[in-house]
């Protein structure tokens, strides 16, 4: 292993926080976390500094626990169900995403989030790092959901939601918003948006005086919910992925 300062990739591997994304045990971030908590060792020595290297044939673990090299990255369109949390472990004792996968997939995370009670497209992979980008809104990916609310929407409202709009002191960037459909007091709206706060969709709407009955992601970038059923897992075929990933910042 090697504690110089250099760049990333090449004869001496790659940073430890890096190749523990790339393996699927973190975002690049949360992997830095864990190495200023102690929970990383390298050939058995623990390590904290982040410009440490990992090569070929090192061993690391994480709270004790070996991990494997990084594979090829991954991806995986999931179609989140509602009432499961996007987390590995909740608090709260609720089920969660990542318990209901199925037991063949590797260690993934989640690029993005949905709430609790939202559901649709969920993108997941094999590395932190990809998905810590992915989620980025220098990535530029248009995030699609339809949003059903209890409220009749203003039209001209929803336009002005193009030039962003700012809500108890925070704001938000544009949002594309417009009607589809209404049936008595329910009305289907599409709403695109690049950034995805939390609960960004919710607060608008309940900002315009209306409640969100139904939330559900149909489009993540350039990924696609379509027919995939409620609770399914389709692997993105590795040309589709490489072809659509945008390129790595030089």
């Amino acid at each position: 292993m090697s504690d110089a300062a250099g760049g990333e990739g090449g004869p001496r591997g790659d940073r430890i926080a890096k190749w523990l994304a790339r393996a699927g045990v973190a975002s690049r971030r949360d992997a830095e976390r864990l190495l200023t908590e102690g929970k990383v060792r390298l050939n058995n020595q623990t390590v904290t500094h982040p410009a440490t290297f990992v090569t070929q044939g090192d061993l690391v673990t994480v709270a004790g626990r070996p991990v494997d090299p990084p594979e090829r990255t991954r991806l995986w369109r999931y179609h989140k169900p509602d009432d499961l949390v996007t987390t590995h472990r909740d608090p709260e004792g609720r089920p969660t995403v990542f318990e209901r996968l199925p037991p063949h997939l590797p260690r993934v995370v989640s690029i993005g989030r949905l709430d609790l009670t939202s559901e649709g497209l969920l993108l997941l992979t094999n590395d932190g790092g990809l998905a810590r980008r992915l989620e980025l809104p220098a990535t530029g990916w248009l995030r699609r959901y339809r949003v059903r609310v209890n409220g009749v929407p203003d039209q001209a409202v929803l336009a002005g939601l193009a030039k962003g709009i700012t809500i108890d002191g925070v704001k938000y960037g544009e949002i594309d918003a417009g009607l589809d459909s209404r049936k008595g007091d329910n009305v289907w709206i599409t709403m695109a948006l690049r950034e995805g706060r939390n609960r960004e969709i919710r607060r608008v709407i309940e900002h315009l005086g209306m409640r969100v009955t139904r939330l559900i992601r149909v489009a993540y970038g350039p990924f696609q919910l379509g027919t995939l059923p409620r609770g399914a897992v389709e692997e993105v075929p590795a040309k589709v992925l490489r072809e659509q990933l945008p390129k790595p910042a030089a």
